[in-house]
C-alpha cells in the first residue's frame, strides 16, 4: 500500500513503488531522462526494473554510471556530459547520496558553468543557482544521506580537495519513492554505516543551535525509529519493515538538518575526502566524542537522545548508547583502526575547522578543539 507525502518534495513510501517511476516522470512533463548511478547499483541489478518502468511509461532515458563514492567535480562534469548528449529534460537518481547528490549537481551545472567554488552555501552561494534547474527523481537505494528529501548536494572541490557542501531550495527532488525492495541487497556493514549517518544527522540537527521546532520534532522521532530498526535491518537484511523504518529515519534525518549540523559532520568530510572513508563510518567513528564534548552546552538534549537510544538520563549516557549501538551493529571503534595515521591529526583538523558545518554546533568549536576531537576518536 503507497504512502503519499508532501513535505515539500513528493514522496512516494511503499514496497515495490519503485515501479511508478515511468509515470511520476510523465507526471513532470519529462519525454527524456538521464538515469544517475553508481557502478555497484548497475552490477546490483537495480537499474534493470528502473528502465523497465520508465520504458512502460514510454519515457526514453540514458544512463550514467560514472559516479564515485564521495562525487568529484569530473564525476559531475562527465554526468552533464552525458545529459546535454542524450538530450535529457530531467534526472533520475538511484542509489545512496552519492548518486542522488550528484543528480542534483549535475542539474545545476547543465544550467550554469559558474565555479562550484561560488556556489559553495559556506559563501551563500545558493542565491547564484539558477530557478529553472531541471526535475530529480529520486529513489534511495540506502538509507543514510536522506539527500533524496534534501536541498543540498555535496562535491570533492579539484582546487581545494575539500568536501563543498552546494545548498538551495531548487536542489530539492521533485519526487522521492522510497521503496524499501531497493535496499533489500544492501550488505550488513553497508547498512550500518549509512544507518548511524542517518542516526547522526537526527543527532546534530536536534543539538544544533538555533530555534526550529518542527525540525527538533522530526530529529527526535527519527532517533527513535534508528533505535528500532537500524539492528534489525543489519541482521536481517530481507526484513521490509526494518529497511521502511530505516528509510523513513533517514528521510526525516535530512528534513531535520535543514536546521543544521554539527563538529561531527565538519570531522567526518575530510576523512572521506583525504582519507577514502564512508560519511557513514565516519560519523559513526566520532559521533561519541561530539556527544561528550557537548555535553557542556546541552546537557538537557543529550540525556533526552540517550533516553531514545534505550540508555539512562544521566551524564555521559548518550556517548555510552552510541558506543553500544556502535558494537552491536560491527562498525569500526576508532579512526586508527581504519588506516588514518596519527601524524594526519593536524592537517585534518585544519580542514575541518574550515568546514561549515561546525559554525552549527551548540558549543563553539576551535580547530584545537576539532584536533582534540580527532583525538579523542583515535583510539
Amino acid at each position: 500500500m503507497a504512502h503519499i507525502w508532501s513535505f515539500p518534495t513528493r514522496i512516494i513510501f511503499g514496497a515495490g513503488e519503485a515501479a511508478v517511476v515511468g509515470t511520476e516522470s510523465k507526471s513532470l512533463g519529462l519525454d527524456c531522462v538521464l538515469i544517475v548511478a553508481d557502478p555497484g547499483v548497475e552490477a546490483a541489478g537495480l537499474l534493470e526494473p528502473i528502465r523497465a518502468a520508465l520504458d512502460e511509461a514510454g519515457v526514453r532515458h540514458a544512463s550514467f554510471t560514472g559516479v564515485e563514492g564521495n562525487p568529484t567535480e569530473a564525476n559531475i562534469r562527465a554526468g552533464a556530459m552525458a545529459y546535454q548528449e542524450a538530450k535529457a529534460q530531467g534526472l533520475v537518481a538511484v542509489g545512496g547520496g552519492s548518486p542522488i547528490d550528484s543528480a542534483k549537481l549535475i542539474a545545476v551545472r547543465v544550467t550554469t558553468s559558474r565555479p562550484f567554488e561560488e556556489l559553495d552555501d559556506a559563501v551563500d552561494g545558493g542565491q547564484f543557482i539558477p530557478k529553472d534547474v531541471p526535475a530529480v527523481l529520486a529513489l534511495p537505494t540506502t538509507a543514510g544521506t536522506g539527500s533524496e528529501v534534501g536541498r543540498s548536494g555535496v562535491v570533492t572541490l579539484e582546487s581545494t580537495g575539500r568536501k563543498t557542501v552546494i545548498f538551495a531550495p531548487q536542489l530539492l527532488p521533485r519526487v522521492a519513492i522510497l521503496d524499501p525492495e531497493l535496499s533489500v541487497g544492501l550488505p550488513a556493514k553497508v547498512t550500518a554505516a549509512t544507518g548511524f549517518d542517518a542516526l547522526t544527522h537526527c543527532v546534530e540537527a536536534y543539538l544544533s543551535k538555533g530555534v526550529h521546532p518542527m525540525a527538533d520534532a522530526i530529529a527526535v522521532a527519527g532517533i527513535d525509529l534508528v533505535q528500532k530498526y537500524l539492528r534489525r535491518a543489519v541482521v536481517q537484511g530481507n526484513d521490509l519493515e526494518a529497511r521502511g523504518g530505516m528509510l523513513q529515519a533517514a528521510m526525516m534525518g535530512a528534513v531535520a538538518f535543514q536546521k543544521g549540523l554539527g563538529a561531527c559532520h565538519s570531522l567526518a568530510h575530510p576523512l572521506s575526502s583525504e582519507c577514502g572513508l564512508h560519511h557513514g563510518l565516519a560519523n559513526a567513528i566520532c559521533l561519541p566524542a561530539v556527544a561528550t564534548f557537548n555535553e557542556q552546552t546541552s546537557l538537557d538534549r543529550l540525556l533526552h537522545v540517550a533516553l531514545l537510544l534505550g540508555g539512562e538520563p544521566e551524564a555521559g549516557a548518550a556517548t555510552r548508547a552510541l558506543l553500544s549501538l556502535r558494537q552491536e551493529i560491527g562498525l569500526s571503534p576508532s579512526l586508527s583502526s581504519v588506516g588514518v595515521k596519527r601524524e594526519q591529526l593536524p592537517r585534518l583538523a585544519e580542514l575541518a575547522f574550515l568546514d561549515a558545518c561546525h559554525r552549527g554546533n551548540p558549543r563553539e568549536c576551535t580547530q584545537a578543539d576539532l584536533l582534540s576531537l580527532y583525538e579523542a576518536a583515535f583510539g
